[in-house]
């Protein structure tokens, strides 16, 4: 973040000339060279201390929102710098970030977003795939250029406040007491919720985008329900998340939308695992993005790429792209590595490598359905290891519905059209799993099968193998399969197989 700064020209131009080299060296399909890495942001060489304009450490139990707010914005005034937040409690509102700065929170340092939905605006903005109207994110930023995130602090997004919670995540214990807690629990007594404003929201939500209502305004009495991403930045280009702990999320932690140029390094990413739509980092339609030496211990997928919903993201057409992930670890989560399942814009020229995954629901997670749309393609993920792995370790599902319990398929051929998603040219090298239910699901569509899928290198021990439904051109090298139950590998109306496996 230091050095001579380049003008926007001239580091567009170099940019674009190393992307170019590189894309040059990676026309074999399958090819495992990397992307150029992201460039990072400038920040100007100036510091400005929250205790400088008001926030005051000897107080923990005031609220500091205001005095943060001014340093932000008084560095911005400044010409952009670093933001520090020193050790210590500080409770907060929701902050809106600003070009050319860097929020710095030091070892020591909590910041905690208080769950008090007054505290935070209602803004136009997009949630899974579509444009909606949402809480203000913790931290947030729009059309920003140059805004990083560093330091070895927490950030604590005050989960408790805004998630609900199904009984059967709970024991008899935890459920008893999180009734006396206070909150409401619908009528069929399986979901908790911190509010009856927020209970009832789902259903005046529902009638509010039925009848296709905009105003924000109109939604200010089921705040509650409107839980916001902790931190939410969307069209920002060079952006760096590096070093903190982001934890307890009211819904996704860390969701980056239409953003150019991004680094995420050595993060610490925390979510209950019964957490309700608790991701843990989402690229939604990035491009040019870096995810290395992060871990993730999160109630939903970990780290996930994603691209818009149905026609709404077919018609905005932005593809999630050039994606570089290595060397994370995943201790939990619905995926360790997730593409879709709202993926109708595209995600194509995808790299992972040297990561590991344990007790995560699946590992390698493929998701889509009809009526999305788009295209995943270019897809190269090698080296990675799994254990504990409750389902599958690797799965294409493209009947995916969202619903526990609820992912099937059918035999019925639908008609082609651009609601019909696309999956091709994956290749998939030097896996290692150690306990899962199935080795690989592959679940295609009868009118478009998966195409071209390709697995160099697959050891593993599971109670299934190797479950094929609907792919065609797939490659199967190297595989050693150990499994409790047989045949080890089962392949329903799949065309143009290789194979060459071990049991």
């Amino acid at each position: 973040m230091t050095g001579p700064a380049k003008t926007n020209g001239e580091a567009q131009s170099l940019l674009k000339s190393q992307l170019k080299s590189q894309l040059k060296s990676q026309s074999k399909p399958g090819s495992s060279a990397p992307y150029p890495v992201p460039e990072l942001p400038r920040i100007p060489d100036r510091t400005f201390d929250v205790t400088d304009y008001g926030a005051d450490s000897a107080d923990p139990l005031a609220l500091c929102t205001e005095a943060f707010q001014r340093t932000l914005d008084a560095c911005s005034a400044a010409g952009g710098g670093r933001v520090v937040i020193p050790p210590g409690l500080w409770r907060t509102g929701p902050l809106r970030l600003r070009s050319r700065l860097e929020l710095h929170a030091r070892p020591g340092a909590i910041v905690r977003f208080e769950p008090d939905p007054e505290l935070y605006p209602l803004v136009r903005t997009r949630f899974e795939g579509r444009s909606d109207i949402r809480c203000q994110s913790p931290l947030q930023g729009d059309d920003l250029e140059d805004v990083a995130i560093t330091g070895g602090g927490v950030f604590d997004g005050g989960g408790q406040g805004w998630r609900p919670v199904k009984r059967f995540k709970q024991t008899d214990v935890q459920w008893e007491r999180l009734l006396a807690s206070g909150g409401a629990v619908n009528e069929a007594g399986d979901l908790w919720w911190p509010s009856r404003e927020a209970m009832e929201g789902e259903e005046r939500v529902r009638a509010l985008r039925e009848s296709g209502e905009t105003d924000p305004d109109a939604y200010l009495p089921v705040r509650a329900y409107l839980r916001p991403a902790m931190l939410g930045l969307h069209g920002c280009r060079r952006v760096l998340l590096e070093g903190p702990t982001f934890q307890n999320s009211p819904a996704w932690c860390l969701h980056l939308q239409d953003c150019e140029q991004v680094t995420a390094r050595g993060l610490h990413v925390r979510n209950p695992w019964f957490s309700q739509n608790g991701d843990g980092l989402d690229l939604e339609s990035c491009r040019h993005s870096l995810v290395e030496r992060c871990t993730f211990d999160v109630g939903d997928d970990a780290i996930c790429l994603k691209s818009g919903k149905d026609e709404e993201g077919r018609r905005r057409g932005l593809p999630c792209e050039y994606v570089t992930v290595r060397e994370c670890t995943v201790y939990h989560g619905h995926g360790g590595v997730v593409i879709g399942s709202e993926m109708s814009g595209g995600v194509r020229a995808v790299r992972v490598s040297d990561c590991q995954f344990m007790d995560t629901d699946i590992g390698l997670r493929f998701k889509s359905a009809r009526g999305r749309g788009g295209v995943v393609e270019d897809i190269v993920m090698e080296r990675i290891r799994m254990c504990g792995i409750e389902r599958e370790a690797v799965s294409f599902h493209l009947f995916y519905a969202g619903v526990e319990g609820s992912e099937g398929n059918d035999e019925q051929v639908h008609p082609v059209t651009e609601e019909t998603p696309v999956f091709r040219d994956i290749t998939l090298r030097d896996l290692v799993c150690v306990g899962a239910r199935t080795a690989l699901l592959v679940n295609g569509l009868p009118e478009l099968p998966l195409s071209r899928l390709t697995i160099e290198g697959f050891d593993a021990e599971t109670e299934r193998g190797l479950l094929a439904r609907y792919a065609d051109g797939l490659k199967l090298e190297r595989l050693r399969l150990r499994t409790a139950e047989e045949p080890v590998v089962s392949l329903h109306r799949c065309a143009n197989v290789a194979t060459d496996f071990e049991a």
